[in-house]
């Protein structure tokens, strides 16, 4: 199990000084997590992809910088930056990478 970047008593991090790519996959760091929700930093590099899946709870994601595409229920949705995307529990989704790309994930009990 990987270290929180800020522990649950702590109320703010810089999250662009933790960005890092690596030369191709995913870097996932958790940000905070508690019983109800966690809160992870991705970093894809560029032309990464992470296939099709589902999730048991509600997720948010929110593009910090780079481009990409999330596909949603089948849908294409353009990731860049200041995009917001709310995933329900159990939605097949997929993401792909066109440029190196930082998301914030959410990942919250579904109710």
């Amino acid at each position: 199990m990987s270290t929180p970047l800020i522990a649950s008593e702590a109320t703010f991090t810089q999250l662009q000084d933790h960005i890092e790519y690596s030369q191709s996959g995913v870097l996932n760091k958790i940000i905070v997590k508690d019983t109800v929700c966690q809160y992870s930093l991705f970093c894809m590099a560029a032309a990464t992809e992470i296939s099709e899946h589902t999730a048991s709870r509600n997720a948010v994601v929110y593009v910090i910088e780079g481009i990409g595409t999330l596909t949603l229920n089948g849908e294409s949705i353009r990731l860049e930056p200041g995009a917001f995307i709310f995933m329900p529990a159990h939605a097949p989704h997929a993401l792909a990478a066109t440029s190196d790309l930082a998301f914030t994930l959410t990942l919250t009990s579904a109710s």
